[in-house]
């Protein structure tokens, strides 16, 4: 199995690291034609403005929009999740529109405001390690939308299906439950087209 990291912008390698550590092939995304063969798309933080420029100059909305048609298992961290969302709280247009979730960019302040801390998780056994940089949270969910993790009453993490986001940076601690979640979405969902 393949999972492909969009490597326009933002912490591509740090994702890499922890595909491969895992065992699985990573590859970093430059071409949207490289998407067909991917089982798995991480869109990872960075600077959302300057990815989502990214995205239309190198085509990238409708194949990855048809990525996710076919419910290939997508994971967007920091500036990933606000390209995900459906709506933007500050009614800038939204991006890809594939997540039914309403996101406030850059909740946490700037870059000085940056933080690290530990979050209770659906799911998880033990409180797992986050960093948020620049985070924007979700300040709107609907009902097909999973919450899996919050901050201050804010949610930080939810899943829609085959869609993951998380507000922080999980490629930026050791701890690899995140990318653990994501490869078993993934396996799964590779196991659902290998069936039919």
């Amino acid at each position: 199995m393949k999972i492909g990291v969009l490597a326009l912008q933002g912490a591509v390698s740090e994702h890499i690291k922890q595909i491969e550590s895992a065992g699985l092939v990573a590859v970093a995304v430059k071409k949207a034609s490289e998407l067909h063969t991917l089982d798995g798309l991480i869109i990872p933080g960075g600077e959302s403005t300057a990815i989502r420029k990214l995205i239309d100059y190198y085509e990238f909305k409708s194949p990855i929009q048809q990525f996710s048609a076919e419910k290939k298992p997508i994971f967007g961290t920091c500036a990933g999740l606000v390209l995900l969302a459906n709506e933007l709280s500050d009614g800038s247009e939204a991006h890809l529109r594939l997540m039914n979730i309403t996101v406030k960019r850059n909740a946490f302040g700037r870059q000085k405001d940056s933080f690290e801390t530990k979050l209770k998780v659906k799911g998880f056994t033990d409180n797992v390690p986050a960093v948020f940089i620049r985070a924007p949270i979700i300040t709107e969910v609907q009902e097909n939308v999973e919450v899996l993790a919050t901050h201050d009453n804010q949610i930080v993490a939810a899943k829609q299906g085959h869609l993951l986001v998380t507000s922080f940076h999980p490629e930026l601690t050791e701890n690899n439950r995140w990318m653990n979640l994501f490869i078993e979405m993934v396996k799964q969902a590779h196991q659902k087209t290998t069936i039919h």
